[in-house]
């Protein structure tokens, strides 16, 4: 099984997730992924066939998709360097997936079946959303 969420980059919490089969490409979840008010699309080289895809769903994103480097064996250093920049912002997505994997132990799906997996993935996020934005959440408590 695959999950495949969305996060937003200020604050870096999950904003939507769906489940799929392992065999399916990360290019077909997106349309479920996108909210229509992002401002600005990031994502790794899978998604860079998809800026009509990103533009149909959110008008008002701009894309910055990951694109390829090499062509004909040449690499691109300036292309290279704006992937690099993009990544840095892309590396929020990291971060939720390293707090399910290591806090909430979804390294390695335990049941049989995509929807009990899915239920277990989503409480998962769930409880990653509400670590990560601890801070802010008990700022807020505090008279």
């Amino acid at each position: 099984m695959k999950l495949h969420i969305g996060v937003d980059s200020q604050s870096g919490l999950a904003h939507s997730a769906m489940v799929t089969a392992a065999n399916v490409h990360d290019k077909h979840p997106l349309p479920d992924l996108l909210h229509g008010n992002e401002q600005r699309v990031y994502g790794d080289s899978a998604y860079a066939s998809q800026k009509d895809l990103i533009a149909s769903k959110a008008p008002s994103a701009k894309d910055f998709t990951n694109q390829r480097t090499r062509y004909a064996g040449i690499v691109d250093e300036a292309v290279r360097a704006k992937n690099r920049n993009k990544s840095r912002i892309r590396s929020r997505v990291e971060q939720v997936f390293g707090v399910v994997k290591r806090l909430w132990g979804f390294g390695k799906v335990r049941y049989r079946g995509l929807q009990k997996n899915a239920t277990w993935a989503f409480t998962a996020l769930a409880l990653a959303n509400i670590y990560l934005g601890r801070k802010r959440l008990m700022a807020q408590v505090r008279p």
